[in-house]
């Protein structure tokens, strides 16, 4: 027994970091369920329980009364009292304090270099310097804590969203509740693809297959019955039973034995590309300033043949801060912020994404596979005229259909059939004695009825070719039943089997249900604007190809549905799909009679055509598709399983809210890039400056505490970024490093013409008489010059980058941006005019430095649109010559 447990735990704490727990803190990631594991669909239920003991009918009932409580459940005031005993149902993760997080920005090698600074000023006695350096590092510290508050707030409210809902049979009444508020004592509802909000043991009910391998290690699914326990975070995939909460939050099984992290999960290709920028920005801002020092030490012992330390330390001083105010150091809060920021005003959309980096996944979309029923049309359905079959009664078929559903269901199917009985009274008459809910594969539902007389007889309903197997009707006898269902599908009219038995084996047809689901009135004009996008929109239904077409061809997707199981065979290799069914699912409008296997193969297929994939899905079985696909959407009402494997979790039904959500994704992630534009640019034109000035004219043209200032004026805009005003580009966007590295070199050697020509009209001012009898210039002049023209052009230059367009069309900066821009440009004008910290300047050389500045900004944008140019046409040349050659071969 002890080997045993030794093993589950190590299987438990090595699994603990793949899967999300409610509650846990979260970074990057904000899912609070946990993670399907695996990609493929689930294997066969094992049979036995994994080694746990099985209660019987007594044990049961010993185990209510030590719980305090009874089949019936608990009062509210119970579930309050014991709310506060045993705390949310919550498993506690440790967060770090406010203090400490705090403290931490003043630990690390940013902070470091900007100590250094301040200490060396401190030594050579320049308070204005140390001063100003101090105020550089707690202003880091400060905005750094108040950006990374923000975003905690707003994966916190994303969290919120995420929280999982259980059913609790509650003062006799089955109610809906967050699963942090379940108790000890609790009954609670459980059906397939929801997760096990807390560990229980089964009191009623058939059967449940549940997946624990998340928990156990166990590899296959294990049935469950009466007496049974279960854990905590394990996903139901079949089955429906009712069940008595014994442990909740730490006390349970997974609490108990779980080492639990916050993981921030893998980095995205944005997250990835920006570290790599930065370790770039790095790398050549200390080449650069190494090459500053050993000008310096050159020029002091081998030029003047002498070596002061007052220099040495003012170079080394100068160099830490402008290291500082180089490095993008700010990036990574920026990004997280923007995105989070962006992330919340998706859930305002009725869009929640499970983790930060699906904003990317979204932007890039251009395939969305999107589930017929409830997101293309209403699933609201309405019965028609029923269509009996043999000797049954149109009333005895709705009869029937009826006593095969559950009466408090919330399934649209059975909505509508209960709706149709003239007297939903008559089924007080009948005693469900059994009953097998839906599920994907098996399509129907089953039930085991005692009627007035007492005798048991069996009902189904479901797929009209699965009731047609069921009863046995092959093709030559079942001609004129699937000639009226053709009909219907070719109406766009869907239908329903439904089968009677007295033995529960031998079946007999009693007629077909036809049932209406009309398209959403916003779906055509949602998948037209779609296509505008770029977006190919291919429709998945498990309904017949005929319905399906017909539909498509009312929203405007075309009629070129496949059979999804004649593109894949029973044989094929959802990891190596073949190139004729890539090519198959490429140009197909939708698929028809899906499985959710096949769900899975097509998001595979349209991969290897190289595209980005979005796929909708609300089922147990459809978590490994939505966990393959580039973005995996869980639309409303999904299972908890469907959630916790999807990217994205819509809380409103509809296209549109899908592409609302790709709409914002893009103009979240055409903010981060215009962000990351403007900042290499301008780190190459501060240090490519000062390098060039010192090397040429053998001065620094900047002082320590201008580039304090400066970085601190550049800075205070950016915090608005993610309010700023874009334009939302009509294709799917994906992070292009080659395209900003590139752009951003132009500006930035653009820039560095724009700030050394400054430099040089301040020494050709110093070297004329005639200029310097008007106004008197000299070294410290030429800083002050130099450090407006910084914050200034900065500024312009990010209005420049922060569009491909000119800056004169829309859409124009935000309020926020332009209001934040405004101020400290302001601020930066009367330091110069009133000599705060530098040289004052004489109001003509302001408007100088100004009037130049925007004529550059004039200049600059004229060379963007001049760039965007050259490189849209040889894209386009590129994409000619691709489609003339032919489509890519899969890789």
């Amino acid at each position: 027994m002890r080997v045993t447990l030794f093993t589950m735990t190590r299987r438990v704490r090595r699994r603990s970091g793949e899967i999300g727990v409610r509650g846990l803190a979260m970074s990057q990631s904000v899912a609070a369920a946990p993670a399907i594991s695996g990609r493929t669909p689930p294997a066969k239920a094992k049979p036995a329980d994994g080694g746990s003991s099985r209660l019987d009918a007594d044990a049961i009932a010993a185990k209510f009364a030590e719980l305090s409580s009874s089949p019936q459940g608990l009062s509210s005031a119970d579930a309050a009292r014991l709310h506060q005993t045993y705390g949310p149902n919550t498993i506690a993760a440790h967060e770090e304090s406010r203090w400490s997080k705090l403290l931490g920005y003043f630990w690390g090698p940013i902070p470091w270099m900007i100590e250094a600074a301040a200490l060396l000023s401190l030594i050579r006695l320049d308070w204005p310097d140390f001063i100003v350096v101090m105020g550089l590092l707690l202003y880091n510290a400060v905005v750094g804590f108040w950006q990374d508050s923000k975003a905690a707030s707003a994966l916190a409210a994303l969290k919120k969203g995420l929280a999982l809902k259980a059913r609790v049979l509650r003062d006799g009444n089955w109610i809906t509740v967050d699963t942090s508020d379940l108790v000890p004592g609790d009954v609670v509802s459980i059906s397939g693809g929801e997760t096990l909000p807390a560990d229980l043991i089964l009191t009623e009910g058939k059967y449940l297959s549940v997946d624990q391998a998340a928990l156990t290690g166990e590899s296959l699914p294990v049935s469950k019955s009466v007496g049974d326990s279960g854990y905590s975070g394990s996903i139901v995939r079949q089955g429906a039973m009712t069940a008595l909460i014994t442990a909740t939050g730490n006390a349970t099984f997974f609490g108990r034995t779980a080492k639990l992290v916050a993981s921030a999960g893998a980095k995205s290709h944005a997250e990835k590309a920006v570290i790599q920028m930065g370790d770039f920005l790095i790398i050549l801002s200390a080449a650069l300033a190494l090459l500053l020092v050993v000008a310096q030490v050159h020029r002091d012992i081998v030029a003047e043949g002498h070596w002061e330390w007052a220099h040495a330390g003012a170079i080394v001083q100068l160099v830490l801060v402008l290291l500082v105010a180089s490095v993008p150091v700010a990036t990574p809060a920026v990004m997280s912020v923007t995105m989070a920021l962006g992330a919340l005003a998706l859930s305002k959309q009725q869009a929640i994404v499970s983790r930060l980096s699906a904003i990317e996944e979204l932007a890039g979309v251009d395939v969305l596979c999107s589930d017929k029923t409830g997101t293309l049309t209403m699933n609201q359905l309405t019965l028609q005229p029923p269509i009996p079959w043999g000797s049954a009664a149109p009333d005895e078929l709705i009869l029937g259909a009826a006593l095969a559903s559950q009466k408090q269901s919330a399934d649209a199917i059975d909505k509508a059939v209960l709706a149709g009985l003239k007297d939903p009274k008559v089924l007080d008459q009948y005693r469900q004695v059994d009953f097998t809910p839906f599920d994907p594969v098996s399509k129907k539902t089953a039930a085991a009825v005692a009627g007035p007389d007492g005798k048991t007889v069996h009902y189904a309903k479901g797929a009209p070719q699965v009731i047609a197997a069921l009863c046995g009707l092959g093709p030559d006898g079942g001609n004129a039943y699937f000639d009226a269902v053709a009909k219907l599908a070719h109406d766009g009219t869907r239908a329903l089997g439904v089968a009677r038995s007295d033995d529960g084996t031998h079946w007999t047809l009693l007629g077909l249900l036809p049932m209406l689901d009309p398209p959403r009135p916003d779906a055509a004009a949602t998948i037209a604007h779609a296509q505008k996008l770029g977006i190919a929109v291919k429709m998945v239904t498990g309904d017949d190809v005929a319905i399906g077409s017909e539909i498509s061809r009312q929203l405007g997707l075309g009629d070129h549905l496949l059979v999804a199981g004649e593109v894949f065979g029973e044989d094929a290799n959802p990891e190596h799909i073949a190139i004729d069914a890539v090519r198959a699912v490429e140009v197909a409008d939708g698929f028809g009679r899906v499985f959710p296997a096949h769900k899975f193969e097509i998001v595979k297929a349209l991969q290897e055509g190289g595209h980005i994939v979005a796929m909708t899905g609300d089922g147990v079985n459809d978590a490994p598709a939505l966990k393959q696909a580039d973005c995996g959407v869980a639309v409303s009402g999904a299972t908890d399983a469907a959630r916790s494997a999807a990217a994205l979790i819509l809380t409103a039904p509809g296209l549109s809210t899908i592409i609302a959500a790709i709409m914002e994704a893009r103009a979240i992630f055409e903010r981060i890039t215009s962000y990351i534009y403007y900042r290499i640019a301008m780190t190459l034109n501060i240090m490519l400056v000062v390098v060039l000035t010192y090397l040429v004219y053998n001065f620094m043209p900047l002082t320590a505490i201008m580039i304090v200032v400066m970085a601190l004026l550049d800075d205070i805009p950016i915090m608005t970024i993610a309010y700023d005003n874009v334009k939302v580009q009509d294709r799917p966007v994906r992070w292009n490093m080659h395209r900003i590295i590139s752009f951003s070199t132009v500006m930035g050697i653009m820039a560095l013409v724009q700030s050394f020509g400054i430099v040089m009209l301040g020494m050709f001012w110093m070297k004329s008489p005639g200029l310097t009898a008007i106004l008197p210039m000299d070294q410290a002049h030429v800083q002050t010059m130099l450090f407006l023209q910084l914050a200034a052009g900065g500024h312009l230059l990010f209005f420049v980058s922060r569009v491909q367009g000119t800056l004169f069309k829309p859409p124009y900066p935000s309020l926020p941006v332009m209001g934040a821009v405004m101020g400290t440009q302001v601020f930066a004008i009367f330091m110069c005019a009133f000599g705060w910290f530098m040289p004052a300047l004489p109001w003509l050389l302001i408007g100088i430095v100004w009037v130049y500045c925007l004529v550059w900004t004039l200049i600059m944008d004229l060379v963007k649109l001049l760039y965007f140019h050259m490189v849209d046409r040889r894209d386009r040349q590129r994409s000619i010559i691709d489609s003339s050659i032919g489509p890519a071969m899969p890789h």
